[in-house]
């Protein structure tokens, strides 16, 4: 009879229990917040268009939406990626990269699915693709724009059914991952062009984050110096205290076409060279880099999308023409001054056109 009783008051027990059991089991890793001196995964700002891009992050991170990030070259497209993998379910698993301007068209579909061997000539030997790597993590396309028609139409069967085949082969491969892409392009212009295709567009952005310019957001510049300052700091041993009011208010005037990626390369130079403990404009501007800041005579009223035009004209006549020279000023990569002369010349075209 006591066993009896004992096993009754067990049974009663078990709703009680299971009632208690959480539905998911806690996650591993601390969760990243917003706020703070260091902002949300070195992505530093407090302005309304980055507090907004935060909000996004934290929205979407463990939803497995696919997220476009859309923004000029420097403003940190990756770093959201990152944010966005780091701060999702899938933060321990692997996140890769593909850098679409880097893979020969040739090569790119079997860099992506991967290919058996004698596939082509030079395949001896079995090759896993990105999308196998990427498994049960992130795959991060950059300048996704970049990609062929004929490529774009085979990622649009791969990215709902989450299949794929190897280049050669003839079995279906799947692979859980989440797809996130940037360019430094709008891809809405770029269907109008004819250069992307509209139904991939509503495939991999499902969320679309736009990441602004650093001249429209001035009030993160001083954020974003101290950051740098306290980090090339330390990486280099320098007691760098601080940065004079009229180089600060120099670095909040400048146009940054090179964006955050610029910002950073001038203040590690002058924490690099510095001589003493606070950094002047002079360490950030002049010395040996004279062509750093080109002069610029501007009239009033000018746009800033103009402003930045006319100062990347001059930093290439600074250098006599030297394009790789003025990325390396600029704070861009050669790809990114191309694609911005190339649009200058296209927005030269269509006001002639409209003017004749």
């Amino acid at each position: 009879m006591l066993l009896d009783e004992i096993l009754k008051n067990i049974v009663s027990q078990i709703p009680d229990i299971v009632s208690q059991i959480p539905d998911d089991p806690p996650q591993q890793g601390p969760h990243p917040s917003l706020g703070g001196g260091e902002g949300f995964h070195g992505i530093v700002g407090r302005s309304p268009a980055i507090l907004e891009i935060f909000s996004r992050i934290e929205t979407v991170a463990t939803r497995d939406v696919n997220v476009c990030i859309y923004g000029e070259s420097g403003t940190g497209k990756e770093l959201i990626a990152r944010a966005i993998h780091a701060a999702s379910l899938r933060r321990d698993r692997p996140f890769i990269t593909l850098d679409c301007t880097a893979i020969p068209e040739g090569l790119m579909e079997s860099h992506l699915f991967g290919h058996v061997r004698g596939a082509f000539t030079g395949a001896v030997a079995h090759r896993e693709g990105l999308f196998s790597l990427a498994h049960t993590g992130t795959l991060f396309a950059d300048e996704i724009c970049e990609l062929s028609l004929a490529l774009q139409t085979k990622l649009l069967r791969v990215i709902p059914t989450h299949e794929f085949l190897k280049v050669g082969g003839t079995k279906p491969i799947c692979s859980d991952i989440r797809l996130i892409t940037a360019t430094n392009k709008d891809p809405r212009k770029e269907i109008k062009n004819g250069t992307f295709r509209e139904d991939l567009y509503y495939r991999i952005g499902v969320v679309m984050i736009e990441v602004p310019p650093l001249r429209e957001r001035q009030g993160d510049i001083p954020l974003l110096v101290d950051y740098c300052l306290r980090k090339f700091s330390a990486a280099y041993d320098k007691p760098i205290r601080g940065i004079t009011g009229d180089a600060m208010e120099r670095l909040v005037a400048f146009p940054w076409p090179g964006n955050v990626r610029q910002l950073q390369n001038l203040i590690e130079q002058a924490v690099l060279f510095a001589g003493r403990e606070t950094i002047t404009a002079r360490d950030i501007f002049a010395g040996d880099r004279p062509s750093m800041l080109p002069s610029l005579q501007l009239e009033p009223g000018l746009s800033l999308s103009e402003v930045e035009r006319r100062y990347l004209i001059r930093t290439l006549q600074e250098v006599h023409g030297n394009r790789t020279e003025a990325a390396r000023i600029l704070g861009i990569s050669l790809r990114g001054l191309h694609y911005k002369l190339k649009s200058y010349r296209r927005r030269r075209a269509s006001q002639t056109l409209a003017e004749g």
